[in-house]
């Protein structure tokens, strides 16, 4: 019989990737359990005619992450800081997956993690405020904090360090906007440093690729990414799609936080770590290696030709 996986966030960005890689496999390498909040969704529901198993399960209840775990071989745990916004919450949840997945003896884990900038820069010493208390980059210092529980709890884990989505440009208000002169403006408070970036698809199918290699990938760290490309070689491929000029506009980390919604300044410090180190963050997400777990990985003008139209522009006046 082939191996269960367990796909937490199965009806999500990183999950639903994962979760259609799966059931797109003509041989059946692995059977599919989908953990999702309400089993009823058109989306959870759709799984299920694909073939899935579907299971209600709540990340934040142990005790449902340990009943989502029975007998699988495999697992995929992913956390969603945006759902909350609460660092806190997502660090517990992150020690719920390596919890019950420590007892149930799970034989691969890929954990979908991002660095603990604190590593880094102390909170307090760098060029970003603390935020929530001890945080620089609250949605990826507790997944990055989390990674020690992983280790500790002896959970046999690949770490895979996602980069930027290109789908925010549709779905989280990054897309171009028309200035007060009519022009588009792409707004990347990164200066000229590179941005690594992928389809949100492809996370999903290069976890696919992951479990596909097993044992060779315990206990390593794995970045991913399509492209590493400044905001000034975005808004250039944006223009190409969207037929007129795009310009990038280069707010500074600061500049970007007084912007005002929710989360900004949790993603201005973002910005601000990934273009002060930003050779080391191109650096630990290979593109090469994410083709080899994906050879379909698309690269951004790819993206922008299936998702051009999707981008929420408005018309010119």
């Amino acid at each position: 019989m082939s191996a269960l996986v367990t796909v937490f966030g199965a009806t999500g960005a990183q999950g639903g990737g994962l979760a259609r890689a799966i059931l797109a496999d003509a041989s059946r390498r692995f059977r599919l359990r989908a953990v999702t909040r309400n089993p009823l969704a058109p989306a959870a529901r759709a799984l299920a005619e694909a073939g899935a198993e579907v299971v209600r399960g709540d990340i934040d209840s142990l005790q449902d992450v340990g009943n989502a775990l029975r007998g699988a071989d495999a697992a995929f745990c992913v956390t969603s800081f945006w759902d909350h916004q609460d660092p806190e919450r997502e660090l517990r949840q992150a020690r719920n997956l390596a919890t019950a997945a420590a007892g149930r003896d799970v034989a691969h884990v890929v954990w979908s993690t991002l660095e603990d900038t604190r590593d880094f820069v102390p909170p307090g010493t760098g060029s970003m405020p603390v935020l929530h208390g001890r945080f620089n980059v609250p949605h990826y210092d507790a997944k990055g904090e989390a990674n020690a529980t992983f280790v500790a709890l002896g959970v046999p884990t690949t770490y895979l360090y996602t980069s930027f989505y290109w789908d925010n440009l549709i779905h989280f208000g990054m897309q171009p906007r028309r200035g007060p002169n009519g022009r588009l403006g792409f707004v990347l408070p990164m200066g000229e440093a590179r941005l690594p970036g992928i389809a949100a698809a492809d996370i999903g199918a290069c976890a696919y690729g992951i479990l596909l290699r097993g044992r060779e990938l315990l206990g390593k760290s794995v970045g991913i990414a399509g492209e590493h490309l400044s905001g000034r070689q975005m808004a250039e491929q944006l223009a190409l799609v969207l037929g007129e000029p795009v310009d990038h506009i280069a707010l500074t980390p600061r500049q970007y936080a007084r912007l005002g919604f929710a989360g900004a300044e949790d993603l201005a410090n973002m910005f601000q770590f990934k273009q002060d180190f930003e050779r080391r963050y191109c650096g630990s997400r290979d593109i090469s290696c994410a083709r080899e777990l994906h050879p379909e990985l698309m690269t951004f003008a790819a993206w922008l030709a299936q998702n051009g139209r999707r981008l929420p522009i408005e018309a010119a006046a």
